[in-house]
């Protein structure tokens, strides 16, 4: 493995991990999307900042980004308000208006410069290593490494110092009111470090991936488990897990590494969809299936026991019967028949079906909770 490589790699994931610590936010507040309108409506803020400064490497590009992320956000939240458009419908009108007054500024203006529509939604990490920090003539590595740096440990130390806050802001925003913690002012803060994780992020991966690194990770994490603290955690495991395997992906088809991230973390989540312990889909399959049969067995303690005593018994009780009075199939009726017996809720004589002392239980407490 090659120095190169190694920065590239080392990029990335100091990329993803800055991504995925304000990710886990949007994601628990709904919010998901504004990464998406905010990585594209700061463009007009970057440009307007350039033709200000002339210098892309100035960190005023980042402020104007920041505050035309803001911007994002307060316009579709005065949309919202008035309950003529919804959320969503007030995002897809105000990221494109905002993003073409960008792309506009671009094709007319700055079509000579390093701001181009291809670096701003593609990026390319193959070119990190190439733009260098140097202080007094040493070469202390690649400057996108120290700007994602900073501003992950700004984003770390903002969730740190806020934790609480942010946390009750998140589940419970009245209740936060109430309590004097400002959830409006820390919804405006975390939306200035989304605009800024973003921007800096741009000149590296590009506004795809951002999107990418700030949506999947907490969204496959949120799969895994319920605690904010362990969600926060697995965001920027699964986020790096994602760049360095997305790295080598693209490194053996020879394709695009922001491609190729972006890809890793869409399989990351399709594997934390299916397979997650307890919000995955075989699981929750698992469950409604065990569900299914438990009710079918309180069902068939019930049904025995209307019948328990009466002239009919010897007709309604028997296991052949279940499929017509109670419209189960063959297969379903013989499964929880089977189950019941294991479970010591019958007993089976000649077809006939009897209930045990614990069946009995069973279907007298199953009628007095309905």
């Amino acid at each position: 493995m090659t120095i190169t490589q190694i920065e590239i790699q080392l990029v990335a994931v100091v990329v993803a991990a800055a991504c995925a610590l304000p990710g886990v936010y949007l994601v628990l507040r709904g919010f998901a999307m504004m990464s998406d309108a905010i990585s594209h409506a700061i463009l007009p803020g970057i440009v307007v900042a350039f033709f200000l400064v002339g210098n892309l490497n100035s960190p005023l590009l980042i402020l104007g980004a920041a505050l035309t992320g803001l911007l994002t956000v307060v316009l579709v939240e005065m949309l919202t308000a008035t309950r003529l458009v919804k959320e969503d419908a007030a995002i897809g009108l105000v990221f494109p208006a905002l993003f073409s007054v960008g792309v506009i500024l671009i094709a007319r203006y700055a079509g000579d410069v390093h701001l181009d529509l291809d670096a701003v939604l593609l990026g390319e990490l193959a070119f990190a290593p190439f733009n260098r920090l140097e202080v007094g003539g040493v070469d202390l590595g690649p400057q996108g490494l120290y700007a994602m740096g900073a501003v992950g440990l700004v984003n770390l130390a903002f969730i740190l110092v806020f934790y609480k806050e942010l946390k009750l802001a998140t589940f419970d925003a009245a209740l936060a009111s109430s309590l004097g913690f400002m959830p409006v002012l820390l919804h405006y803060l975390l939306m200035g470090l989304v605009s800024v994780t973003a921007v800096a992020a741009f000149d590296a991966v590009g506004a795809i991936l951002v999107v990418a690194l700030i949506v999947g990770p907490p969204a496959s994490a949120r799969l895994l488990t319920d605690r904010l603290s362990m969600t926060l955690l697995l965001s920027v495991v699964l986020g790096v897990a994602c760049a360095i395997s997305g790295y080598w992906l693209a490194h053996a088809l020879d394709a695009s590494i922001a491609g190729s991230m972006a890809t890793m973390v869409g399989v990351c989540f399709a594997a934390c969809y299916l397979f997650a312990p307890r919000h995955g889909w075989l699981a929750l399959r698992r469950l409604e299936h065990r569900r299914r049969f438990v009710f079918a067995r309180k069902v068939l303690a019930i049904h025995l026991l209307q019948h328990e005593g009466t002239p009919e018994a010897d007709r309604e009780c028997r296991a052949d019967h279940l499929q017509e009075h109670l419209s189960w199939s063959p297969s379903f009726s013989r499964t929880v028949v089977q189950q019941a017996r294991q479970r010591e809720l019958i007993h089976q004589h000649n077809g006939r079906l009897w209930l045990t002392p614990k069946g009995r239980a069973l279907a007298q407490k199953s009628v007095v909770d309905v």
